[in-house]
């Protein structure tokens, strides 16, 4: 009797496909509808101008480092930060220094395109990288070393967010 049941169940749940089923007996298949996966959630607001920000930043990878430098041939720590967020619309103070004491101060996790300030030896005793992501951020850190993806390092003044708020 359980063996009828099932059967019964199984016969019921496969009648809407049974066309799909003589297809796979047979050694054929019909036209299939086409499943899409998922792709990722559209991105609104701050979320948006973030990632065009880190988009931004990571194709700066590889061009050297020149203190003073705004791009696009060549960055220095804070020149690469103004000018991803200035591709994306948003104003911030062009210094490492300035973007510490000028912009608001991350409150939580702190989240890709956020900037993270060290204390430095440098010209301007500051230096600034981005967030972008999974423990990980873009730096232009100095003389002979490229822009470049490295891993957050600890010991940092400050975080803050371009754009809060807006």
């Amino acid at each position: 009797m359980a063996v009828l049941v099932v059967v019964t169940v199984l016969a019921a749940l496969a009648a809407p496909h049974a066309r799909v089923l003589r297809g796979v007996v047979a050694g054929s298949l019909p036209n299939l509808p086409t499943v899409r996966l998922p792709g990722p959630a559209p991105v609104a607001g701050d979320d948006a101008r973030a990632a065009r920000v880190v988009t931004f930043a990571l194709g700066q990878r590889g061009k050297p480092y020149r203190w003073g430098a705004e791009g696009p041939d060549a960055f220095d720590c804070s020149g690469l930060t103004w000018a991803a967020w200035r591709a994306a619309g948003v104003a911030i103070p062009r210094t490492a220094a300035g973007q510490l004491a000028g912009l608001p101060r991350v409150r939580g996790r702190i989240q890709p395109g956020d900037l993270v300030i060290y204390a430095s030896r440098g010209p301007s005793r500051r230096h600034v990288a981005m967030v972008v992501g999974r423990g990980r951020m873009v730096e232009a850190l100095g003389r002979g070393i490229p822009v470049r993806l490295t891993t957050i390092r600890g010991g940092w003044l400050g975080a803050v967010r371009p754009g809060a708020g807006r």
